[in-house]
């Protein structure tokens, strides 16, 4: 496993609910030879249950394992974990590690986690964002997405999706809860975790590129139309999270755009948990592939070819308590008019 071409050290997140599997994942990924130049950090050691893989104790928190890997506590702060981390690494005093994967707690809002490269201007120069690992329960799962917050934004900002104990569940139960994690995470790559020829490099690999378009339906994304999610029940769903996609047939300014966006996740970040999608921008001959996760916005990435005929744009977004009546129409009268309005109108939505 290479470092990224950027020259930045790409920053993994493993999260998903408490009793997920979580821990018998990263077991696997810690033992898979493409994770033998990977740093992780953990909460504590006696959750993950390592011993019998400790080779050596570089200090009170940190140790190497006989695959390479450098496994750490968090104890305090993660920016401070990090940088002790880089810092360790640079003076040799580890093998030089071209990753990170953070394993979170199972309550916990995935987004702090993200924004900490971005917040922090020393982690700006050495790390960038990369995948988000969310593993989903197919015993639990549907109970807590009807239940936790927690749960569903931890399946809304996930790049990969993983399903686990499909094999203590009913093929029923396991169906409805991809067709679940379809609706709330449209476009996000979902695989068993109990299929023999998963391939875990696959799930840290960012493949912007190959994604977008494997991921694309016919029409654009998966989701086709603004969706207020429900319970198992049928019941409005508590947490008012919903999705909508947008759909340009005209090429957009990449400035009014972007500063829609910018002034966008400024005001209501915390409740955009997602936004991805490609662009057909004027004066561009490639789609330009976009993809945020509240206030956190990855570098655009000019894509090789459009994946069909169609060069619409369109975009997903997952939002928390925003209708997306109003965002479509914010977006509309900001990125299409020719002259943008001064700010992007979303007060109804507060």
């Amino acid at each position: 496993m290479m470092i990224e071409a950027d020259g930045f050290l790409p920053v993994n997140l493993l999260t998903g609910f408490l009793g997920s599997g979580k821990t018998t994942l990263l077991k696997r990924i810690l033992s898979d030879p493409a994770f033998a130049d990977t740093a992780v950090l953990i909460n504590e050691f006696g959750e993950i249950g390592l011993d019998h893989d400790l080779v050596e104790t570089v200090d009170g928190e940190m140790v190497l394992l006989r695959s390479g890997c450098v496994c750490c506590t968090v104890r305090g702060e993660l920016a401070t974990a990090l940088k002790d981390l880089y810092s360790k690494r640079e003076r040799g005093l580890l093998p030089p590690f071209r990753r990170v994967i953070i394993e979170s707690t199972g309550l916990a809002d995935p987004f702090p986690v993200l924004s900490t490269i971005k917040a922090d201007p020393v982690l700006r120069h050495h790390f960038r964002a990369g995948n988000v690992i969310t593993t989903v329960d197919a015993v639990n799962g549907l109970r807590q997405l009807d239940t936790y917050i927690e749960s569903n934004r931890q399946a809304a900002v996930a790049d990969r999706l993983v399903i686990t104990k499909t094999d203590l569940a009913d093929d029923r139960t396991t169906q409805a809860l991809k067709a679940r994690l379809r609706t709330l995470n449209p476009d996000a790559s979902l695989v068993m975790a109990t299929d023999a020829d998963l391939d875990l490099s696959s799930l840290a690999d960012m493949r912007e590129k190959a994604s977008l378009g494997d991921n694309l339906s016919p029409s654009g994304f998966y989701c086709e139309e603004w969706l207020q999610l429900v319970s198992a029940d049928g019941a409005p769903h508590q947490t008012t999270i919903s999705s909508i996609a947008l759909r340009v047939d005209r090429p957009v300014d990449w400035t009014a755009f972007g500063l829609w966006l910018t002034m966008l996740l400024n005001r209501h970040g915390a409740r955009v948990l997602r936004v991805k999608g490609i662009l057909n921008l004027k004066g561009e001959e490639r789609p330009v592939a976009v993809h945020g996760v509240q206030h956190l916005v990855h570098p655009p990435v000019h894509m090789e070819a459009w994946p069909s005929e169609d060069r619409a744009s369109r975009l997903v977004f997952i939002l928390d308590g925003l209708d997306g009546a109003l965002l479509k129409r914010s977006f509309e009268a900001f990125t299409l008019a020719r002259m943008p309005p001064v700010a992007p109108s979303l007060a109804a939505a507060q």
